[in-house]
C-alpha cells in the first residue's frame, strides 16, 4: 500500500509538471500570439491524451516503450492530414506532443523538468514578434506574364513597396496573360502607401470647383444687373417702379 502511495505520488507530480508547461504552452505563448480556439483545445486535449497513454505504458511490463513511440508517429500523422497547419502551429502541435511524452515517460523528474523548460524557451524564442518581425511571404497573382525573374523582381518590389529577397515561380500562363508567384520579401522601415480615396475625391474637389467656375461665364451673355442669378436686387426694382 506504502508502494502504491508512493508510485501515486511520482505520477502525480509528472502530471503536475506536464499540466503547468502546457498551460504555459497554450496560455502565455500560442494564445497571445495567434489565440485560434480550434487549436487551443487540439493542443490541451493532445497533450493529456498522449500524457495519460505514456504513464500507462510506461507502468506497464508487458508492454514496450516502441508502442509509444509508435503512437507518438501515429497521432502526428493523424493531425497532419486532417488540416493544413501553418508552420507555426505545426511547432506547437509538436511541442505538445513531446511534453505529454516527455511528462509520461517517468525519467528523473529534474531532466524532464528541464527538458520541458527547454522546449518553452525554444517555442518563446523561434515565436517571438521581434524576431524577424518586417519579413513576409505570400502567393501574388500577377494579371501579366512575366518570364524574366529580375523584371519580376522589379514588378515586385514596386507592387509591395518592400525588398524582395526570393521569389519562386509557381505558374506562367501566356494565354491567361497571368504570374503566379511566392514572393518572400522584408517590409522597408517607412513603406510607401497608396492615398485613400477620401484624400484623392478632397484633392479633386478645388479642381473640379475652380473648372465649373471657369466654364460659368461662356454659358449665356451677361447678366444686365450684374448678378449672375436671374433675380434683379431691390434697387433695381424700385427704379423700375418709379419709372
Amino acid at each position: 500500500m506504502q508502494q502504491l502511495m508512493q508510485e501515486l505520488l511520482i505520477a502525480l507530480a509528472y502530471i503536475g509538471a506536464d499540466l503547468v508547461a502546457i498551460t504555459l504552452l497554450v496560455g502565455a505563448l500560442y494564445i497571445p500570439r495567434h489565440g485560434r480556439r480550434d487549436l487551443v483545445a487540439a493542443y490541451i486535449g493532445v497533450n493529456v491524451g498522449v500524457l495519460a497513454v505514456t504513464l500507462l505504458l510506461s507502468s506497464s511490463s508487458h508492454v514496450g516503450a516502441g508502442l509509444g513511440l509508435g503512437l507518438f508517429g501515429v497521432l502526428s500523422i493523424i493531425r497532419l492530414r486532417s488540416s493544413s497547419l501553418a508552420q507555426g502551429e505545426v511547432a506547437y502541435f509538436f511541442a505538445a506532443l513531446a511534453l505529454g511524452l516527455l511528462g509520461g515517460i517517468k525519467s528523473h523528474l529534474v531532466i524532464v523538468a528541464i527538458l520541458m523548460a527547454l522546449i518553452l524557451a525554444s517555442l518563446w524564442v523561434g515565436d517571438h514578434p521581434a524576431l524577424m518581425r518586417r519579413n513576409r511571404n505570400q502567393t501574388v497573382t500577377l494579371d501579366r506574364a512575366i518570364s524574366n525573374e529580375n523584371e519580376l523582381i522589379t514588378e515586385l518590389e514596386d507592387l509591395l513597396g518592400a525588398q524582395v529577397r526570393s521569389v519562386d515561380l509557381k505558374s506562367l500562363d501566356l494565354v491567361n496573360d497571368t504570374t503566379i508567384v511566392e514572393v518572400h520579401y522584408r517590409l522597408s522601415r517607412q513603406p510607401r502607401t497608396a492615398k485613400p480615396v477620401a484624400q484623392l475625391e478632397a484633392a479633386g474637389a478645388p479642381q473640379s470647383a475652380q473648372a465649373h467656375r471657369e466654364e460659368a461665364p461662356q454659358g449665356g451673355p451677361p447678366d444686365p444687373g450684374g448678378c449672375v442669378s436671374g433675380s434683379r436686387p431691390d434697387s433695381a426694382h424700385r427704379a423700375a417702379a418709379l419709372a
